[in-house]
């Protein structure tokens, strides 16, 4: 008697047309070998950006915060006729590096991590400031009064709209993960 054989796969698939309009058999094992190549690479990177990609956001957004206040603690920060303008009734001797000051710090305390909720929030608020420039100075922001040709520097705050997402991203993050501390013994 001769042996049975079990059938495989290909012969129990339901008819498609698909089917019909193969010439020769395909092998069933190797065809989607690249494409599970691409899901595992894709999946251990998604695993990383889950894993590393907060603290790379808030290391960045701490970055820019310390080094656009320092350039401004410096005197070297190439916006200071922008915040001139947008806060004339204040000196630019004390609103630049008041402003650099109070970056530095935010900056710093986004990268230590401490009070994420209060720093994140003052974060976001400070950069929701910026957009006062839109309304006390649009000759620096549109060109030629006209809204949707942004100069550099209305370009320059417009992007604070990623920023403010960031701290926004950073803060829900923050609330949704449980806060372990160890117990009191």
């Amino acid at each position: 008697m001769p042996p049975t054989q079990e059938p495989s796969p290909a012969t129990t698939r339901p008819w498609s047309p698909a089917m019909s309009r193969v010439a020769e058999p395909v092998e069933v094992r190797g065809r989607n070998e690249p494409r599970r190549q691409v899901d595992v690479v894709l999946t251990r990177l998604a695993d990383t950006s889950h894993r590393y990609g907060p603290a790379a956001l808030r290391l960045s957004l701490a970055l820019v915060f310390v080094w656009f206040g320092a350039l401004k603690l410096t005197g070297d920060s190439p916006v200071e006729g922008l915040i001139g303008a947008t806060l004339p009734f204040l000196s630019t001797n004390v609103t630049l590096p008041a402003l650099g000051f109070v970056e530095v710090v935010l900056g710093l305390a986004v990268a230590v991590g401490k009070a994420p909720r209060v720093v994140l929030l003052v974060l976001a608020g400070h950069l929701a400031g910026t957009f006062l420039t839109f309304f006390t100075a649009p000759e620096f922001m549109f060109t030629h009064g006209n809204p949707l040709l942004l100069t550099a520097d209305g370009e320059f705050v417009v992007k604070n709209l990623v920023l403010i997402s960031a701290a926004i991203v950073l803060l829900a993050r923050g609330n949704r993960e449980p806060q372990t501390r160890p117990a009191f013994r």
